[in-house]
């Protein structure tokens, strides 16, 4: 979060004053970017405590763009790395989390208000939020995602709905463009004396930018809050969601360069989703704190035909509480965050040969079983003014069992114990400037998707995988000072047992996904905001990322794939709140590694964008959102390799190893939002 006592989309006019006073009436009046919300901005002054990298987005940052992923709402979130690998298919990496996963997402914790998206054995998909829904996301990089039960390397993000409350009325909107786009959302809130209600439906169609990438998608998302007394109040929440997306993979290097918009149609590759989420939360005003407590419910229907079928129905229980007390303790102010989060989940998981698609013969049947707890408390106190000292820690139990009904065999279960402690300090010598400093240890623990793996012999099964542990030192500042507005974080890790790709040696590596030795990941995470004119603004992001193995087994001391060292992205948003104009360029200075033995890079590239917005009338604004407007064609993600296989040239066959994702096309989207 960049600006102290807001979120970075607070009006220019903030951000102008102390520099420029004679600009104040102007900028009253001029301001690009709308004011945050109060509800956002109690959120910004709640999670300016952290003493470490964090950051708040408001809906206003991308509601005027084709949000259809998490990259789009997070492309200017410092640390946050995402990249597009088709339709709503994201890399999404926090100091460099899950690089070993070409699919799905692993080493980061999604909530949607609060409650995980994350299954009970931590693994996790991100197409379950869509941005259309969100008010505002809050990240939490690395232990600072410790109040979440974030346990892992990449933290935290959750994404907030809005009420009824904190957004009354009609609202509608529409948009679309290439490959036959097309999107709407209603929704509606009510709120009186008693409580509030909201209430929204969104759909979503669109044949994607590469062949046999198509998707679409119905949600339905509500909440309803009662005020049971003055100091009480409970919310229920829902969320339904159908969604249907073909896949169209990976590509060689040479058919992304040359052929972007090429789809891979062997099995009919595609990834179906229908879930439910029910949810309570039960909070209670204590006057010098809070207690929270509630319950949830997911269930989850995944088809996912790919090099085998995998049929899946899953179900997801959990309950929490916390409790947050502020007092003062012989004369020193202090505060006192204590909780739990429990998630018991099941899984029938099935495989079955590939038939163009279809279910063929079985090959796997399997019960997988998980539960999660995580217990944590946090103490801080203030020895002296604007210096906050803080300690705490998170203690993790998981349990994993596979019981394989296909082959018996192949069962196994495993249980894993850890506590995580973090210590740090928080100094605030200004109202507006931050310095900050933490150490820290995360554990994650490995998931179904490392824990079943289908080793050389063929027979899909459990996989003895451990525990990823680290510890990193964190320093920082965040603020802003006259027309400049930034947030800093500077981060190395040490990491113990990082799940990452490997070939099988018999005896020493059992299966593809295994526990490294030793490897580090350090880095800075920069965004920087300036304000030029009452009328211009530049936003900026900068990522630095050395992750390296540290006398490695098999790589030595080679660099990581997937994540390149540099990574920038720039808007510079031109006009006033009824019109502007945001041309951007993303640019990658020089390829990320393709695999762990560094015989392969990607090149660099710069793609340019252009977004525009228009009020009409109060509450109708239309926008446009163009992509990548010189058709440049690179590489996007990659999936990490263990070795590259290049391409001979001397033959007319393409033998390059098909790991590569290229970047978006060329597109152009518009649309119309209205609030009545």
């Amino acid at each position: 979060m960049r600006p102290i006592h807001a979120v970075r989309s607070l009006p220019l006019c903030a951000l102008i004053l102390s520099a420029a006073p004679a600009f104040a009436d102007e900028c009253e009046q001029s301001a690009i970017i709308v004011t945050a919300s109060p509800v956002v901005g109690e959120v910004a002054a709640r999670i300016q405590k952290t003493p470490g990298g964090v950051d708040v987005v408001a809906a206003d940052e991308f509601e005027n763009r084709l949000a259809v992923s998490l990259r789009d709402a997070l492309a200017f979130s410092p640390g946050v790395y995402t990249q597009p690998r088709f339709g709503q298919e994201v890399r999404i990496s926090i100091r460099g989390s899950g690089l070993s996963r070409g699919y799905h997402m692993r080493g980061l914790t999604l909530l949607q208000d609060g409650i995980p998206i994350n299954a009970a054995d931590d693994n996790g998909d991100f197409q379950e939020l869509d941005p259309q829904f969100f008010q505002h996301l809050e990240v939490y990089r690395g232990a600072n995602a410790l109040r979440y039960g974030g346990s892992t390397l990449g933290g935290a993000i959750n994404a907030v709905t809005p009420t009824g409350r904190s957004a009354p009325g009609l609202e509608l909107r529409v948009d679309g463009g290439s490959f036959d786009t097309q999107r709407g959302k209603i929704a509606y809130g009510h709120a009186d004396d008693d409580g509030d209600a909201y209430v929204a439906v969104a759909g979503d169609r669109s044949d994607g930018d590469r062949a046999h990438g198509d998707r679409k998608a119905l949600r339905f998302n509500a909440n309803v809050g009662l005020h049971l007394s003055d100091r009480v109040e409970t919310r229920f929440y829902a969320g339904a969601q159908t969604i249907r997306q073909h896949l169209a993979g990976a590509l060689s290097e040479k058919d992304s360069l040359k052929n972007p918009a090429k789809g891979n149609f062997t099995g009919d590759q595609a990834r179906d989703i229908d879930s439910l989420r029910l949810q309570n939360r039960t909070t209670v005003d204590l006057g010098s704190g809070s207690l929270a407590f509630g319950l949830f419910y997911n269930a989850k229907s995944l088809f996912h035909p790919i090099y085998q079928v995998i049929d899946q129905k899953s179900e997801d229980r959990g309950l929490f509480a916390s409790l947050d007390l502020a007092g003062d303790l012989g004369g020193m102010p202090f505060e006192l965050a204590i909780g739990s989060q429990a998630r018991f989940g099941e899984v029938e998981a099935r495989q079955f040969v590939n038939v163009a698609g279809r279910r063929g013969a079985i090959t796997a049947n399997a019960r997988q079983t998980a539960q999660t707890i995580n217990s944590y408390g946090e103490f801080r106190i203030a020895p002296v003014p604007n210096l906050w000292l803080i300690g705490g820690g998170l203690y993790s139990h998981g349990e994993r069992k596979i019981a394989s009904r296909f082959i018996p065999a192949r069962s196994g279960d495993a249980d894993f114990d850890s506590f995580a402690p973090k210590f740090g300090l928080l100094y605030q010598p200004a109202e507006t400037l931050q310095v900050y400093a933490n150490y820290s240890r995360s554990v994650e623990m490995p998931g179904f998707g490392e824990l079943s793996q289908t080793p050389t012999d063929g027979s899909p099964g459990f996989t003895p995988v451990g525990l990823q542990k680290a510890w990193t030192a964190e320093v920082g500042t965040r603020g802003r000072l006259g027309s400049a507005a930034w947030d800093i974080s500077l981060y190395r890790a040490s990491i113990e047992g990082e799940m990452l790709q490997y070939s099988v040696v018999a005896g020493t590596i059992p299966a593809a996904t295994f526990n490294a030795d030793r490897t580090r990941h350090q880095g800075i995470e920069a965004g920087l905001d300036l304000t030029l004119a009452p009328w211009a603004m530049l936003r900026q992001v900068y990522q630095y990322s050395d992750f390296r193995f540290r006398d490695d087994v098999q790589f030595g001391d080679n660099r990581l794939p997937v994540i390149p060292r540099h990574f920038y992205r720039a808007e510079l948003a031109l006009g006033t709140d009824r019109f502007s104009i945001s041309p951007a360029v993303e640019w990658l200075p020089q390829g990320a590694w393709v695999d762990y033995a560094n015989t392969k890079r990607v090149g660099s590239y710069a793609l340019l964008n252009l977004a525009a917005q228009a009020q009409l009338r109060d509450g109708v604004t239309l926008f446009l959102d163009a992509r990548n407007l010189t058709g440049k064609r690179a590489i996007g993600d990659i999936s990490a390799l263990v070795r590259y296989t290049p391409d001979n040239p001397a033959t007319a066959a393409d033998e390059g190893s098909a790991s590569f994702y290229p970047v978006e096309r060329r597109a152009f989207y518009a649309g119309v939002r209205a609030h009545f």
